[in-house]
């Protein structure tokens, strides 16, 4: 054997002596603390749905477990909670819809829930009773699967996880609790505040949401009030609100979402009792206070509110019902007046109704005197340009400045609907203002400014797309660019403004 041979055979028994150390590592070492790991975090863990060292059908680590089915039984009572459809919903003692926040918060607690310390491995019936565990102060039972690569398994045996976990006392020295679980002998103790989350009554369990409604979802709404009566509608959700009942005008959406924002903020209060639910009922047949909201998506949601005395007391209680859905509760007294709107409450404030992309054409008719102003948007280069009284290309975010501000003009007071003499507030056919038309010439809004309002230097009177005199502030009117120099550049010398 040559000293190349030789070379060879030394670093072969090299790499063999390195390649046993290697697997030794693995399979005598690394192996068995990553099995350790495994059943360490299995055992520690309250809801185990895995076994220790369990992995998935492809090899990598089990998902965690969906729960769908959770029983909490107290002193106060049981209750019993199943998901369907996505939605977690209160089967046991009443048939209703469960607190997406609360469920959320068990649900956290349930899948990271750990033991802090194991206390006794076979306690005796003495050491039960010290722990409250000889009869539990409460219990939780889960069911969950494991769902699979695709997100599926809700039905399949295989994937099916059940656990039972029994509550004792508190441990008054740093408020963790005692606990054991269904078919484990053992006595452990973790954090309180799994237990915490878990003393709650049915009701307390509850959605508590009684009008399920957003403006954004709304088609329609139909009112009959105390005091009012009112029908709004809009062709989509993308199109402004209009008051078709009992007058017809163009409606304000923002007044429409504080409405039904203000109604989907009151809460239930408390739910009847079964004695007082027919009660209840019996009086929401004669309501104060009937709606109906129609949805782009869904039935419509009914909602009726009225006043009556229980257990000496006037209380406001509402029915709601939408879908399959119902929810009948104690609500706060003011819940009664959200809804209860006159006509003018619902006026739009807006000047003008219009989209800047519908105007082609801008026209400025400046006081008396001066020239009028003209510009059109050029349909080959998507510009717009001057016509009149000079021709030549317009600042365009002048002019986009201009639409913008007068689509979001507000008045600051409406005075008067339908005046019969509009010139004595200083708006005639020769008003200075602008008219905006699209792109056949059609007039889409028209802003005639008035004369100065009398006691309020301030402002001025106006009118727009409504047939109401308005009060703008003079200070918006000076901000928008309305004159030539304004809107061109390279003019010689300054035009008059409006």
């Amino acid at each position: 054997m040559n000293a190349q041979q030789k070379n060879l055979v030394t670093l072969l028994t090299v790499a063999l002596v390195a390649g046993g150390l290697g697997l030794y590592a693995y399979f005598g070492v690394m192996q068995p603390e990553e099995k350790e790991a495994q059943r360490k975090e299995a055992e520690e863990k309250v809801f185990a749905a895995h076994s220790p060292g369990e992995r998935d059908t492809d090899g990598g680590a089990p998902p965690e477990p969906i729960f769908t089915w959770i029983s909490v039984e107290l002193p106060m009572g049981k209750t019993v909670m199943e998901r369907q459809d996505n939605t977690w919903r209160i089967t046991s003692p009443v048939s209703a819809l469960a607190d997406k926040t609360e469920v959320s918060n068990l649900l956290a607690q349930l899948s990271t829930a750990k033991f802090k310390a194991t206390l006794e491995e076979n306690p005796t019936d003495a050491d039960l009773e010290r722990y409250g565990l000889k009869q539990p102060r409460a219990s939780v039972t889960t069911r969950a699967y494991v769902p699979d690569a695709q997100g599926g398994g809700a039905n399949d045996p295989t994937r099916q996880r059940s656990s039972t976990v029994y509550f004792g006392v508190e441990n008054n020295f740093d408020g963790s609790v005692y606990l054991r679980r269904e078919g484990d002998p053992r006595v452990y103790t973790a954090q309180g505040a799994l237990r915490f989350v878990l003393q709650k009554s049915t009701n307390e369990w509850r959605e508590r949401v009684v009008f399920p409604v957003e403006e954004s979802s709304l088609l329609r709404i139909e009112v009959k009030a105390r005091k009012n009566a009112f029908t709004l509608e809009r062709a989509t959700t993308e199109k402004p609100w209009k008051l078709v009942q009992p007058v017809e005008l163009r409606a304000s959406s923002e007044q429409v979402t504080k409405m039904v924002s203000a109604l989907n903020g009151h809460r239930a209060i408390i739910f009847p009792s079964q004695e007082d639910e027919e009660k209840v009922r019996r009086a929401l047949e004669k309501p104060l206070v009937q709606a109906t909201f129609v949805r782009k998506l869904g039935g419509p949601v009914r909602v009726r509110i009225t006043e009556l005395e229980l257990g000496g007391f006037k209380q406001t209680v509402a029915l709601s019902e939408w879908d399959s859905e119902s929810m009948l509760a104690r609500v706060d007294q003011r819940a009664l007046d959200v809804l209860d709107l006159a006509p003018k409450d619902f006026k739009d404030r807006k000047v003008l109704a219009f989209s800047v992309r519908e105007v082609n054409h801008i026209t400025i008719h400046p006081a008396p005197g001066s020239e009028q102003i003209s510009l059109s948007l050029a349909p080959d280069t998507g510009k717009w340009e001057m016509a009149a009284p000079m021709v030549g290309i317009a600042q365009q975010f002048k002019v986009a400045s201009l639409l913008g501000s007068m689509e979001s003009l507000t008045a600051a007071a409406i005075v008067e609907s339908n005046p019969k003499n509009w010139g004595r507030y200083g708006i005639t056919g020769t008003s200075r203002g602008v008219t905006l038309r699209d792109a056949t010439d059609t007039e889409v809004a028209r802003l005639w400014i008035g004369s100065e309002v009398k006691g309020n230097p301030q402002r001025v009177w106006a009118r727009g797309s409504s047939e109401d005199v308005l009060e703008v502030e003079k200070s918006a009117l000076a901000a928008l660019p309305l004159a030539l120099t304004d809107l061109m550049d390279g003019v010689p010398g300054a035009a008059s403004s409006p």
